[in-house]
């Protein structure tokens, strides 16, 4: 691994060529904040997918992209006068320190649940109205209700053991059968959401990711079909001539692969 010299040397180069691009190249200088937007969302989606396959060296690549929508954003604001990317990283840094007096000062805690209920009333010092006021409101529905359920069992508002919320996950299945029964589509649509958001908080109580292990779905998902069409194509059929009957052979075939 490279030294601390070396690092600050490599972010220093990077720095350099960021102000050059922005004075020579013709598309880096047409950039603003708004038109960097949904490039950088794209890059954290395809460095999560890096994350989801280990594939470590396409996570070192991904980052590199982040780091440099990072500079360029600083580099951005640098020029309007509002921030650099010395006070970017100073905000972070003094952030840091602030929110974790457990190292930089003399509070005492005894587990990492503690240190996000501290994290959270800091949050609430700091001069925000509501615990959930950084829950980004553009995030994904799924990734905000985890996020939401997150923060507020920060504050103490939570079930107290995982077959509490297994329960309250059956009564909401049962509240979305009764709707289904009684073909009330607005009804249906709500208490579908309400399933979705108690699986999800139960995800939490069993330690698990569910973004993630919805995505691990999809892959897996992904994989036998392309299996499946790869068969038919085989057997110069098409999916949609072939019965249920005749992929489900294939479709057995792919789960053993």
């Amino acid at each position: 691994m490279n030294s601390r010299a070396d690092q600050l040397k490599a972010f220093n180069r990077l720095l350099d060529i960021m102000d050059e691009l922005r004075e020579q190249c013709p598309w880096d200088k047409k950039q603003t904040l708004q038109s960097l937007r949904h490039l950088t969302i794209e890059e954290t989606y395809e460095l999560g997918d890096a994350i989801l396959d280990n594939d470590l060296q396409e996570v070192k690549k991904e980052l590199g992209d982040l780091l440099l929508h990072i500079v360029f954003y600083a580099k951005i604001g640098s020029e309007t006068q509002d921030f650099d990317i010395a006070e970017v990283a100073n905000s972070i840094c003094d952030k840091l320190i602030d929110r974790h007096p457990h190292i930089y000062g003399d509070v005492e805690v005894k587990d990492e649940e503690e240190v996000k209920r501290n994290w959270e009333n800091l949050k609430l010092k700091e001069g925000k109205t509501s615990v959930l006021q950084g829950v980004p409101k553009s995030l994904p529905a799924l990734v905000k209700a985890s996020r939401i359920q997150d923060k507020v069992a920060g504050v103490g508002f939570d079930w107290e053991k995982p077959t509490q919320v297994f329960e309250k996950l059956k009564e909401e299945l049962d509240e979305l059968q009764h709707e289904i029964e009684e073909a009330n589509q607005d009804k249906i649509e709500a208490e579908f959401g309400d399933v979705l958001f108690s699986m999800i908080n139960y995800a939490r109580f069993l330690k698990i990711n569910p973004e993630g292990a919805l995505e691990r779905t999809n892959k897996k998902f992904i994989k036998r079909f392309q299996y499946l069409e790869q068969k038919a194509k085989e057997l110069n059929k098409s999916l949609k001539d072939m019965t249920l009957a005749e992929m489900d052979v294939f479709w057995e075939e792919a789960k053993r692969c």
